[in-house]
């Protein structure tokens, strides 16, 4: 049950509602009609609010396939990363927040996302990534709306790595088509994209794989709509009860791969960075502190 669909989770739900025992039937009703509260509820404040024990909630989890209550939120989060709007988001955000600290609970939720990537991430699936990327003769990077950022990132740090790295602009679909028309088998497409997924990038990926490219995705989980059309899939937890995205443990797998390619390609990458350090210099790019007198005397930093 549990490595099927999580859209059969709820269909599975209706067929065995009328068997289901009175407490059982009361978390069944309540997951259906409130998933979006409930994917981010404990065991034990999903008893509270149907009335009955966190261990009938357990029990519950094991009587329709999943291993324990962590495995049964699991797939509802996955059922629902893609349908919460950013009202919902909200509503969801404020009841799970209300009377905690903020700062220190997003922090740790951060951190706990970190830990569950690191602990669930495929090695081998990052090292044949790895291999993939420094294979490649052109690199596209595609990544819409708040993703935009990690795909500006990305394509940063990869432009000092390989020859031809291009950021795709998904402002429009017209657009984002006239800058990837020519990918082929010899190249590579990076997509990020995390729920709410992105169709720009969901067809760019399509029209990549069409045309032999490889492609990249770099995602929440392998029900992601990009997976269908992915060569290697680089997982990252991004489950943030808010209607801002956590990017964190995506931005620390980008980080992974960026310290990996550029260890593999470590001369290549010295002989551009030593170029650039006489460009800084020679173009005064940044700021030079040699430059300034700042050995201010007391009478000065008072007439300033």
């Amino acid at each position: 049950m549990a490595n099927e669909p999580n859209a059969n989770l709820f269909n599975r739900l209706e067929e065995i509602l009328p068997s289901l025992s009175k407490g059982h039937k009361k978390i069944a009703e309540y997951i259906m009609t409130t998933y979006d509260k409930a994917a981010f509820m404990t065991a034990s404040r999903l008893g509270a609010i149907v009335g009955v024990s966190e261990s009938t909630v357990v029990r519950f989890a094991t009587e329709l396939g999943f291993e324990g209550y962590p495995e049964l939120q699991r797939a509802l989060k996955e059922y629902t990363s893609n349908k919460l709007t950013a009202v919902q988001r909200i509503d969801v955000m404020n009841d799970q927040m209300s009377g905690e600290d903020v700062y220190e609970k997003v922090l740790n939720m951060d951190m706990d996302k970190i830990r569950k990537t690191l602990e669930e991430g495929d090695r081998e699936e990052f090292h044949r990534t790895v291999d993939t990327l420094c294979r490649a003769k052109n690199i596209y990077v595609i990544g819409a709306r708040s993703a935009a950022v990690l795909a500006r990132f990305l394509s940063f740090y990869f432009n000092m790595m390989f020859e031809s790295v291009k950021l795709v602009h998904t402002t429009s679909t017209s657009e984002m088509f006239e800058q990837i028309l020519n990918i082929g088998v010899d190249d590579i497409m990076i997509g990020i994209s995390f729920p709410r997924y992105s169709k720009h990038t969901v067809k760019a990926f399509k029209y990549a794989s069409s045309r032999g490219a490889k492609v990249i995705a770099i995602t929440d989980c392998k029900a992601s709509p990009l997976a269908a059309y992915a060569d290697n899939i680089l997982l990252a937890r991004s489950d943030m009860v808010s209607f801002a995205d956590s990017l964190v443990a995506p931005m620390s797998v980008i980080n992974a791969l960026i310290v990996a390619v550029g260890m593999r390609k470590s001369d290549y990458v010295v002989k551009n960075y030593e170029r650039l350090e006489k460009i800084y210099d020679e173009y005064e790019v940044y700021e030079n502190s040699d430059d300034q007198d700042y050995d201010f005397k007391q009478d000065d930093i008072k007439n300033i």
